[in-house]
């Protein structure tokens, strides 16, 4: 029997179509994994084309490495040879050998998000830049804007003359570049761009990659920006044997840059393209297919396809509204312990979906309450962590002297009495002399009056010196041990965080884990790749199914994923979409929001339940929104729109004409003026409790005195302990503002938070 014999006839006609340009369209659930390594596989075993001359492009390290292990399995020998890897580590792999051209040195560092922050606050205050006016993200975000459309500083200042706002981006755009060139640092846009600036302008280096890759294929094609299209089109532009995979109905990116132009004009870009659709779906009922299907049509801008399989109905789509969001998470982790009690699923099986991160907390500690075990996909990255990070950093230190927001980090951790005002003094020296920050320090004993920080800066010189000169016979994992020895780390965490600090090392302790399953999986390991390595990791690749646990996620992140039972939260006109999408004067606005939707009802493969409030408090605002068109866009004869056991003995399930009407129901109005059309918002929990007559969990008089004050140490369920910094009195409730030792500062109502002094 024939490897192939398991495709269906499309996905072999994908397959076997590998002379030319291919935009192989494959809808949710269709196999597209499957089509790519066989594809792969036919090229080698059938065409005889030689593994080296084969690049596989995916998005996130975890397909990636899902793609190896199949390629493996199927090809056999030979196959660790084709280049499977995201954009960014195809493009470091590039770079660490050819960005010397460009004026870097081969062994530049990755600035993450954290250090592009550190970075652009010191240019703004280097060059006067009032922050308040100028916030440090948006200058950011429109620096990485224009090098996803890889417009060049030349070409923005161009852009800006004569306004002079945009002057300013301009300017900081200059400063930026020059910034990390000086440190010898890219951040992640920078890697696309880089080697699309290096293909340009060395055509010997392009010709030699376009020699080695004759045979290209990009997954997940609708997400691509344009500095990724011109990458592509560049090293597939002398033998053109292009194959994009996507589902145009799936481009969610768009806010990180993502052009669905790139796939919905890919056959505009090349004339003689095939197009092959994929639209037998093998993961969910056809109940929920149909309500994806009748969602995604509502959409202009899109190739049109209809997913189909022949798995059967299913049951039908659960339709659940509520009074409040309350109720609302009360019911959904009601129904997974019913689902698992019942021994219908597992708690692996049933994940949480919604629109926004706020949504999640409701949910977390309703899971809490009923003592279910849960993850929430999105929160601290491991990665993001304070000790991960001042690990890192030591590292990145002893292996690039030059990245000064690194060097920053660390000078002074633990304490070593290095002030402000030393630093100040060494980076005016570097800049005097032309060397870098380190370079400074290490000649410290130099620097006029630089005084008795002088001395406390030789034993850290010393350190790094010594760890530098040791690298090579140490592996990352004994590098990384030697330097919480040398540090004390341990101590230091332990002064730090007292009851933290056992969490804490136990993260460190899982860096050095990571460090050798890094040393076991590559051939040269060193501590350079290590830190490239981890500088790549995507957020998702962090799930793991083998963890019995509900999964709590944003839409976006659970993109690529599936789950047996799937709870839609928040389905609510102003929620989602929301009230921004629903005002703005661009469509396509709106029409991202309904892929998001269609993301979200194909994740799930045989239970898909929609869940809404009447009520909702956002940002300490209670709000009344409508049933989601997106829910209303699902024909009536799919879906089970019963109401809760209670609601039936109260009497008040509503008609399914209530239901629907996108019009908002009447509004309590305490004080608003005759004639007046502005929609009410209600403040705080007593204008809920008068218009709904909601009294679970709310206090129904003035709220009672607390046990504690301003100052004090509280417990929370959840977050643990904290100090509580602000109490103002509100009408029904008082709002706490308390920090956190470990979960930072939280802003909570005292009747729901249950606060105890310690």
């Amino acid at each position: 029997m024939s490897i192939y014999d398991t495709l269906n006839r499309e996905q072999k006609l994908a397959v076997t179509t590998v002379e030319g340009p291919l935009l192989l369209l494959a809808g949710a659930g269709s196999g597209k994994t499957r089509a790519l390594t066989h594809r792969i596989a036919y090229l080698i075993g059938e065409m005889g084309v030689s593994p080296w001359n084969i690049l596989a492009i995916t998005f996130t390290n975890k397909a990636a490495g899902e793609m190896r292990e199949r390629v493996d399995s199927l090809v056999g020998f030979g196959a660790d040879q084709v280049w499977v890897s995201t954009f960014h580590s195809a493009c470091m792999r590039i770079l660490r050998r050819h960005i010397d051209r460009l004026g870097f040195d081969n062994g530049f560092t990755i600035y993450d998000t954290d250090d592009q922050k550190v970075l652009m606050k010191g240019i703004c205050k280097q060059l006067g830049i009032d922050t308040k006016i100028y916030k440090e993200k948006a200058l950011l975000g429109a620096i990485s804007s224009a090098k996803d459309k890889l417009i060049s500083v030349r070409e923005y200042e161009l852009d800006a003359a004569g306004d002079y706002g945009k002057a300013v981006y301009a300017k900081v755009y200059r400063e930026y570049q020059e910034a990390l060139r000086k440190n010898n640092a890219l951040d992640f846009d920078d890697i696309i761009v880089k080697t699309v600036e290096l293909f340009k302008s060395c055509p010997e280096v392009l010709d030699s990659y376009q020699e080695r890759f004759r045979y290209i294929m990009v997954d997940e094609y609708q997400d691509t920006n344009l500095a990724q299209f011109e990458l592509v089109r560049l090293l597939a532009d002398k033998y053109r044997n292009l194959c994009v995979v996507g589902d145009d109905d799936q481009s969610i990116y768009r806010f990180r840059g993502a052009n669905i132009r790139n796939i919905l004009d890919f056959e505009q870009h090349f004339p003689e393209a095939a197009v092959i659709k994929l639209e037998q779906n093998y993961r969910s009922t056809q109940s929920i297919l149909d309500a994806a299907n009748a969602v995604i049509q509502n959409n202009v801008g899109r190739k049109d396809k209809a997913l189909w399989t022949d798995r059967g109905a299913g049951s039908k789509i659960h339709l659940r509204q509520f009074d409040n969001a309350y109720e609302e998470a009360e019911y959904i982790a009601e129904d997974v312990a019913r689902r698992v009690r019942k021994g219908d699923a597992s708690y692996r099986d049933c994940a949480v979906l919604y629109r926004t991160n706020a949504q999640a907390r409701l949910l977390e500690e309703r899971m809490i309450l009923d003592g279910i075990p849960y993850n929430v996909v999105g929160g601290t990255n491991f990665y993001s962590r304070m000790e991960i990070k001042d690990i890192l950093a030591y590292l990145k230190t002893v292996d690039n002297g030059r990245d000064e927001i690194a060097l920053r980090r660390i000078v002074n951790v633990p304490k070593r009495g290095v002030g402000a005002a030393t630093m100040d003094k060494l980076e005016d020296y570097a800049q005097m002399m032309d060397i870098s920050l380190y370079q400074a320090i290490r000649r410290a004993d130099d620097i006029m009056g630089m005084g008795k920080a002088a001395a406390k800066l030789r034993p850290f010189v010393h350190l790094i010196e010594d760890l530098r000169s040791r690298q090579k016979e140490m592996t990352v994992a004994e590098l990384i041990q030697e330097i919480v020895d040398k540090i004390r780390y341990e101590e230091y965490l332990q002064d730090y965080d007292d009851e933290g600090a056992e969490d804490r090392v136990k993260n460190v302790d899982e860096l050095i884990t990571k460090a050798v399953a890094y040393q076991d999986t590559h051939q040269e390991p060193n501590l350079t790749e290590f830190l490239e390595e981890v500088a790549l990791v995507a957020e998702i690749d962090d799930v793991d199914g083998s963890d019995d646990r509900v999964l709590l996620m944003t839409l976006h992140s659970a993109k690529g994923l599936e789950f047996p039972n799937v709870y839609l939260a928040g389905m609510e006109d102003g929620l989602f979409p929301g009230y921004a999408t629903i005002m703005s004067d661009d469509p396509e606005n709106l029409e991202e929001e309904r892929r998001l939707a269609y993301v979200g009802i194909t994740r799930a493969m045989n239970e898909l339940t929609l869940t809404c409030a009447k009520s909702r408090m956002i940002r300490g605002e209670t709000q009344y929104n409508p049933v989601s068109r997106f829910v209303r866009e699902i024909p009536a004869r799919l879906m089970d729109s019963e109401m809760t056991e209670k609601r039936k003995q109260d009497n008040l399930l509503p008609d399914r004409e209530a239901l629907f009407d996108p019009r908002p129901k009447a509004i309590f109005r305490p004080h608003a003026t005759a004639g007046s059309d502005k929609p009410f918002i209600a403040k705080g929990i007593g204008s809920l409790n008068q218009l709904a007559g909601i009294s679970k969990g709310a206090p129904a008089h003035e709220p009672a005195e607390l046990e504690y004050g301003e100052g004090d140490r509280v417990n929370h369920v959840k977050y643990g302990e904290g100090t509580v910094l602000k109490i103002e009195r509100e009408p029904r409730d008082h709002k706490v503002t308390v920090n956190f030792d470990k979960a930072g500062q939280k802003i909570m109502y005292a009747s729901f938070a249950k606060l105890k002094r310690v």
